[in-house]
């Protein structure tokens, strides 16, 4: 493939799929604002190195990798920053693109991040478990056993008894 038809395929999927970069990126960061600069950031990151880019049928993996990647960049440097107070930020157009249970956002949030990771790529981005080893550079099995212990803890969870460490 040429340069000019990865350039043309890198750019349509991008346009086409903004609502579910932005959609995991949120369920990543929690917020808004972080949540588009993640984007922005995974976007640019993605064209300016376009040329890395082995395999154009693994386009989603591959820009998917780079979010996820800059969102624990994020979250990483959270540690030294000081968030304004929300009620004086403007809420803009975007709205809060994860389902309404926090209870159960709040129990994902609560696993291992490998896991969690794993439980948002296929639930909340339907991605196959495939999809998932390349964007976490884990083997297939350990995408699977991950998946299913997590599921495990998340049913247990659900039904009181205290396993999420």
């Amino acid at each position: 493939m040429s340069k000019k038809e990865i350039d043309r395929l890198l750019t349509s999927y991008l346009i086409e799929n903004q609502a579910k970069l932005y959609r995991l990126a949120y369920s990543y960061l929690k917020n808004r604002e972080e949540a588009l600069d993640a984007v922005q950031t995974a976007v640019c990151r993605a064209l300016e190195r376009q040329d890395r880019l082995r395999d154009p049928n693994a386009l989603r993996a591959w820009v998917y990798r780079i979010l996820v990647n800059i969102c624990y960049d994020q979250l990483r440097q959270r540690q030294h920053i000081v968030f304004a107070d929300t009620d004086t930020l403007d809420t803009g157009s975007y709205e809060d693109p994860l389902p309404d249970d926090s209870d159960l956002a709040a129990r994902i949030d609560a696993l291992p991040p490998d896991i969690a990771t794993i439980i948002r790529l296929r639930f909340y981005e339907d991605l196959s478990l495939r999809e998932i080893s390349a964007i976490t550079e884990s083997p297939l099995s350990t995408v699977k056993t991950r998946l299913y212990a997590g599921l495990k803890k998340l049913r247990l969870s659900l039904e009181g008894v205290n396993v999420i460490e």
